[in-house]
């Protein structure tokens, strides 16, 4: 499978339970790989592509919202679609609140499941898509001078040249001079893209202080 494939996750400590997700999976083309515990997959190395997990909540050991916690607070949070024979309104509030894509009882009808697997897929590739756009931006931004940086600063909060060139205490033609930098250095091909670029940098990037 490419790189950018989707790929299934499926955590049951059921073998069998398991093995019928992998081929529900693998009857519609995705590739699919299954865990006996939240620990199995936690100590193997899951290939870096767009995927969604489908977890059983009650297990030894971790449960799948202890995976989901887990998950979320190493900042590698993951679509999860939760699949349980043993859930409760509580449990499933829990899990939705945390970001889950569904919360499904076994048994369940296969369409509902891949559905929710889909969105699932959808959803981490959206999330990609933009972790790279930010990734990207931030190194763009990284290739500017501490006075293009500030000049990027004061047009993405509105300020004009003569505004700009008073407060930096520069003449208006250094701050166009700049400007038209930082535009080819981001990029951008309007103020529009600019101010957009800037507010695609990560926080620490647009603090005050740097």
């Amino acid at each position: 499978m490419g790189q950018d494939s989707p790929l299934v996750l499926i955590v049951d400590d059921d073998g069998a339970v398991r093995s019928a997700l992998m081929e529900l999976m693998d009857s519609v083309g995705l590739e699919a790989i299954g865990f006996a515990s939240a620990r199995d997959l936690l100590e193997r190395d899951i290939p870096d592509r767009p995927c969604c997990l489908v977890l059983d909540v009650r297990m030894p050991g971790s449960s799948g919202l202890d995976l989901q916690q887990h998950l979320a607070s190493s900042g590698k949070p993951r679509p999860i679609v939760f699949l349980t024979g043993h859930g409760d309104i509580p449990m499933s509030v829990q899990a939705m609140k945390a970001g889950a894509v569904d919360f499904l009882t076994k048994p369940v009808r296969d369409q509902s499941l891949l559905d929710a697997v889909t969105t699932g897929i959808e959803r981490d590739m959206a999330y990609r898509a933009g972790a790279r756009v930010k990734r990207q931006q931030a190194d763009r931004h990284a290739t500017l001078t501490a006075r293009e940086r500030q000049v990027l600063r004061q047009v993405a909060n509105g300020r004009l040249n003569k505004q700009i060139a008073f407060d930096l205490g520069i003449s208006e033609v250094t701050v166009k001079l700049h400007r038209s930098s930082v535009m080819r250095k981001m990029q951008a091909t309007s103020v529009g893209e600019l101010i957009r670029a800037w507010d695609l940098l990560p926080e620490e990037l647009r603090d005050p202080v740097t």
